[in-house]
């Protein structure tokens, strides 16, 4: 692995169990941090999340948001960087779905990084060297998100807020989001199908397949190293060159991409 400057860092990662999460802590480890992976229950599979040390916190409540970044600092002396990657949302039309439905996709897509960040932010603005917090967004909240509008619209929701606090909180803590497209995880299977469904899906992204989560993992990496240390308020795109336009295959003209790809 190249030395991204991350030897010894303390990096809490949120939804750090499985998934994405999970392998965001895989390359913060290999880099030599000291990733600390929570989730409101252990992981399924703990060699998912080897190399990291793991935690319990519901990140929508706001005291043990509170008591879990003050244990990190007692165990360890300080925070270095948060990544909020925790979220999601199952699939659920937006006219069917319930008020309560909608309250919690967006508690913990939006209002949780929040709580985090803020709690984040106390240790490290008394740090000599600040501190770093990434943002794990989705492209979702960049494009119509039919099916999951209330994730979509948290996520947008989200990218606004890295900005704002970048603004705020300059130059002691940085903030940015890694805006994410399809990632292939163990859960894949509830939103795609089965593997053909999954490697359907990632023949419609021009780099030919989805994200694995160490894709993202390296972004996070990038973005609370040295490296990056004017870098705050962006918004890094992860999506393998996004979706092809429909109209490029609908059309019939001889100029449609079909026949312009090897």
């Amino acid at each position: 692995m190249t030395d991204l400057g991350l030897q010894g860092h303390v990096v809490l990662v949120t939804g750090g169990a499985r998934g994405v999460g999970a392998g965001i802590c895989s390359v913060l480890a290999d880099l030599g941090a000291i990733p600390i992976a929570c989730a409101r229950r252990p992981p399924d599979d703990p060699a998912r999340v080897a190399g990291a040390e793991f935690v319990t916190c519901d990140v929508r409540d706001p005291d043990a948001v509170g008591a879990m970044v003050a244990d990190i600092v007692d165990r360890h002396g300080r925070l270095d960087a948060v990544v909020n990657n925790a979220g999601g949302a199952p699939f659920a039309p937006a006219a069917d779905a319930s008020p309560n439905f909608h309250r919690k996709i967006v508690e913990l897509n939006l209002l949780a990084p929040l709580v985090v960040a803020q709690a984040a932010r106390r240790v490290m603005a008394e740090q000599p060297d600040g501190g770093s917090i990434v943002n794990v967004s989705s492209v979702s909240g960049h494009r119509p998100s039919p099916g999951t509008a209330g994730y979509g619209a948290a996520k947008a929701g989200l990218d606004n807020l890295t900005g704002s606090l970048a603004v705020e909180w300059a130059p002691t803590v940085r903030v940015n989001s890694v805006v994410a497209g399809p990632v292939e995880t163990e859960q894949s299977i509830l939103h795609y199908g089965d593997e053909e469904g999954v490697a359907s899906v990632g023949r419609t992204i021009p780099m030919g397949r989805m994200a694995v989560p160490t894709d993202v993992g390296n972004a996070v990496a990038f973005l609370i190293s040295p490296l990056a240390a004017y870098i705050t308020g962006a918004c890094l795109t992860v999506h393998g060159g996004g979706e092809r336009p429909a109209f490029l295959d609908a059309g019939t003209t001889d100029n449609r991409m079909e026949n312009h790809t090897p």
